[in-house]
């Protein structure tokens, strides 16, 4: 009997996944192609431009070999016209983390240097100077480790200069009324997702005006679709530009975008090692695809979405999968709360008359519980209902005598004078600020320790629920804190913003602390 008749006929399979072309791609003409100064970039980087770190790639300080992906974007972004002249003023590239962004971004501006107009004016940009740096500082180290490139480039502090041509190169941030005047031949935005406004690009883009063939080039990931004022941000309206003359719903030569992201779109499974191939052109060589796997257990759905498989996605989501809080729950770990004497952060988060307020514990311990020790919720029937403030600081001190509490971890907002009042009496309240790379982390650790169920918790309903109703919402700093669904939404989340940051802290002592120190109370 043959193989067939015993296992039915033969699956299609699909074809393999190929790092070129990406998902979405501009058209070129081929003659243009042929006239591209993309060989000459490619050459240049392979000759001279340096790994500045250990990686997957290879050891620091050997050569960059750019591999047939990257030298056919080289070929496709520097194409040139009948006339001579480059054939695109804008470009973007969205590429997912981890594969080699920074050094497409520092040998551009290298190439741009030695192989554009004399007098050029070189900038690396990015929504704040720490990271326009990052593009700069590698492009600065990769001149200082070869010969080549240090005699031709003069490298001061923050400047590299070609001294033959008198072209220049630097880093600017995103406080964009201070860029008037400038007048860039080349600009390399880095991470464009988290320009907070159109403003600095947009004052880039105006500056190039007066010269013959700029080119403004934005290497990034997906984000968030929308900005800080709630409409399109401007790189999400850039993509959805390129996807139209992509789609050649549009025609516009001066235009150039090269994204790749799973074909499939919002419906490929984001735990899937195809999207990942179509997501990463370097998937298996520039990055290593054991990082994925580990990384895919441990990251919340969305923030995985853009950041490896670089897609665009919106910020009302769940934030725990459905049942995971839940499943965490264990009242028999210490029924009526853990025994006098056990080492426990406090944490509060308060408000004046809002929706609710949540004091919690955190036993100071390897497998953390955290636990309810109030949690005052407004009832919507009473129009005069105010938080029991007295009742409130009341509970704070009679937690703190029974457990050994070297942290009070607290929320100021509106409850400085209680803060000051409980600290007068010998309490040790710290205040904890809640600003969003501070909360973006411990969001972070909190979301990996519930994946991974390195904690418990008593199980209370309403902290369960508080839980249930948080959303995670991106900022433009790449991290993703915890929020309600919209701001004048009803549902409560204190509990859950309580629980993100106290166990921090928790974990923070569980590290640092002192076991033996004596607890003033």
């Amino acid at each position: 009997m043959s193989t067939a008749t015993l296992t039915g006929p033969p699956r299609a399979r699909r074809a393999p996944v190929k790092p070129w072309p990406p998902r979405w791609l501009t058209p070129v003409p081929r003659a243009d192609l042929r006239r591209s100064d993309g060989p000459l970039y490619s050459q240049l980087v392979n000759a001279t431009c340096r790994i500045t770190k250990d990686s997957v790639a290879g050891p620091a300080g050997h050569l960059i070999r750019l591999r047939p992906w990257q030298e056919q974007l080289h070929r496709h972004l520097f194409a040139r016209r009948p006339d001579g002249l480059l054939r695109h003023r804008v470009g973007l590239i969205g590429i997912a983390r981890k594969n080699g962004k920074s050094g497409i971004g520092s040998g551009t501006a290298i190439g741009s240097m030695l192989l554009g107009p004399a007098g050029g004016e070189v900038y690396s940009c990015a929504g704040d100077r720490d990271q326009a740096s990052i593009v700069f500082n590698d492009a600065k180290k990769m001149v200082e480790a070869d010969e080549h490139l240090s005699k031709a480039i003069k490298v001061w502090s923050k400047v590299l200069e070609v001294p033959a041509t008198g072209t220049t190169y630097r880093a600017l941030s995103a406080d964009a009324f201070t860029k008037e005047g400038k007048n860039p031949s080349a600009v390399i935005f880095d991470e464009v997702h988290v320009q907070p406004t159109r403003e600095l690009w947009d004052v880039m883009a105006q500056a190039q005006g007066a010269r013959e063939e700029p080119l403004m080039i934005g290497i990034t990931t997906a984000g968030v679709k929308t900005d800080r004022t709630g409409r399109d941000s401007l790189c999400y309206s850039l993509y959805q530009y390129g996807v139209q003359i992509a789609l050649r719903e549009i025609d516009d030569p001066t235009f150039f975008m090269a994204w790749w992201e799973p074909r499939a779109g919002a419906d490929a499974p984001h735990d899937d090692p195809r999207t990942w191939r179509e997501a990463n052109p370097g998937f298996d060589d520039l990055v290593s695809a054991a990082d994925f796997e580990s990384v895919v257990r441990r990251t919340e759905e969305n923030e995985f979405r853009t950041k490896r498989c670089n897609q665009w996605v919106s910020s009302a989501r769940a934030w725990l999968p459905n049942g995971r809080f839940e499943s965490l729950a264990d009242p028999a770990r210490y029924p009526g709360g853990p025994p006098e004497g056990t080492r426990v952060v406090l944490a509060f988060d308060g408000s004046k008359s809002g929706d609710s307020t949540a004091l919690l514990g955190f036993t100071v311990e390897e497998r953390m519980h955290m636990f309810v020790v109030g949690i005052w919720e407004k009832d919507h029937r009473d129009p005069n209902w105010r938080v029991p403030r007295g009742e409130v600081k009341q509970a704070v001190r009679a937690a703190a005598r029974r457990y050994d509490v070297p942290e009070v971890s607290w929320d100021d907002y509106m409850w400085q004078d209680a803060r000051e009042e409980l600290q007068d009496e010998g309490l040790p309240i710290e205040p904890y600020p809640q600003t969003p790379e501070r909360m973006g982390r411990a969001t972070q650790r909190f979301y990996e320790a519930a994946m991974d169920g390195t904690f418990s918790h008593d199980g209370d309903p309403r902290m369960t629920r508080h839980f249930a109703n948080a959303v995670p919402k991106p900022t433009s700093r790449g991290f993703a804190r915890i929020t309600k669904e919209s701001p004048d939404s009803p549902l409560r989340i204190d509990a859950a913003v309580t629980g993100v940051f106290g166990s921090e802290r928790a974990e923070w002592w569980l590290n640092n602390g002192d076991p033996d120190a004596p607890n003033i109370w």
